[in-house]
């Protein structure tokens, strides 16, 4: 399916429920996938480059934690006025999202290191700023990396009545002017994550559509630990020293920014005119892509070229290189990108990008646009 036939009609197109917890299969990927993988460790092989313990990472790290650190000492124990405090907030801002972008995000994919406790101990640094280390895993990596853009059971593009991202949602009539407000729905996710998302999908015992296993013993005193030690960290510590009023703007302030770094971040990834978003074949049951096929088709690249966006971003303008290879650390993903988009062109697979960041974040402005139309197209 080419994004030039997907209707956007008001009417969802028929999928294979997700809520029978039956796995999704997909085509055969041919020699795609197996060649794929051979070129990328050859690569590795002739290079001598490490897949995972890259020094670099483990630099970028110590900066990013440091930042986080020096940002939050000077916002709660010295600003005394606002021109103190508006640095101070928007760098803490800047150290959460870069957090979520490189650390906790290679850790969770058991990407950062090959010692497991290493995964696991960046992985938690997402439960440090107020998210569940456990869902996410089980959203994202499990779910959304298995099904990226297939409707029932990819929830990353489920928004509810919130707003449509997937052509084959049913639309709603508020939904007409959602690429004008869906900017403010990305600058409340991050405090609706840490305070709704996370109870809600443990309360539920399913994500969107999809039953996940809850933690049970540690891993769930754990959970609760660090709910509890995110709510000192950001209203305790800093009430003994400022106004709640003023506690309160500093915190959604912050939070607004990561929010909208993190969902531009991946929607400009899967959520823009370029991608596909297959369902499964009526006859079949299963996704006529294979899974590496597949992964490419609906993913799209941006602003390769631009190396500070890809040290703060964690890589993540590599999304197709990521989802192909989420185990590699993503230090890696501008080199070996290469090797992907020829290997793509060599199969004939559709290796899509932006040339720029503002290029992606246009195509998704249209993209939700035409989604929210109330004429198919």
């Amino acid at each position: 399916m080419t994004i030039e036939r997907v209707s956007t009609a008001s009417a969802p197109a028929r999928a294979t429920p997700a809520s029978d917890g039956a796995k999704l299969k997909f085509g055969p990927d041919g020699d795609f996938h197996g060649e794929l993988r051979r070129r990328v460790a050859e690569y590795f092989r002739q290079s001598g480059r490490s897949e995972r313990d890259c020094p670099q990472m483990y630099f970028k790290t110590a900066v990013i934690l440091a930042t986080l650190v020096a940002s939050y000492v000077l916002l709660v124990f010295l600003a005394s006025t606002w021109w103190q405090a508006l640095p101070a907030a928007l760098m803490l801002g800047f150290a959460v999202g870069c957090i979520g972008f490189n650390i906790m995000h290679d850790g969770g994919h058991q990407a950062y290191s090959d010692h497991t406790w290493v995964n696991k101990l960046t992985a938690m640094s997402l439960d440090l700023v107020g998210a569940s280390s456990h869902v996410w895993r089980w959203k994202h990596s499990v779910f959304h990396h298995t099904y990226v853009n297939v409707q029932g059971y990819d929830s990353d593009t489920d928004l509810g009545a919130m707003a449509r991202l997937n052509p084959h949602q049913p639309r709603l009539w508020v939904q007409r002017f959602q690429h004008w407000y869906i900017w403010l729905l990305y600058g409340v996710m991050v405090i609706r994550w840490q305070f709704y998302g996370d109870f809600r999908d443990l309360a539920a015992g399913h994500i969107g559509e999809q039953p996940f296993r809850r933690p049970r013993g540690w891993a769930l005193v754990q959970l609760v630990a660090f709910k509890l030690l995110f709510l000192l960290l950001a209203f305790g510590l800093p009430l003994m020293f400022h106004s709640f009023a003023t506690v309160a703007l500093v915190y959604v302030g912050t939070m607004a920014i990561v929010g909208i770094s993190l969902s531009l971040v991946f929607q400009l990834a899967h959520c823009v005119e370029e991608a596909e978003f297959p369902l499964p074949n009526a006859e079949s049951g299963r996704i006529d892509n294979g899974w590496a096929i597949h992964q490419v088709e609906s993913t799209v690249n941006f602003a390769r070229d631009n190396r500070l966006l890809c040290w703060l971003l964690g890589g993540l303008n590599f999304q197709i290189e990521h989802h192909l290879f989420p185990r590699i650390c993503h230090v890696n993903y501008p080199a070996i990108s290469r090797v992907v988009e020829q290997t793509c062109r060599d199969f004939g697979v559709r290796y899509r990008e932006h040339r720029s960041f503002l290029a992606g974040i246009a195509s998704h402005f249209r993209w939700m646009r035409r989604m929210g139309s109330p004429t198919p197209v």
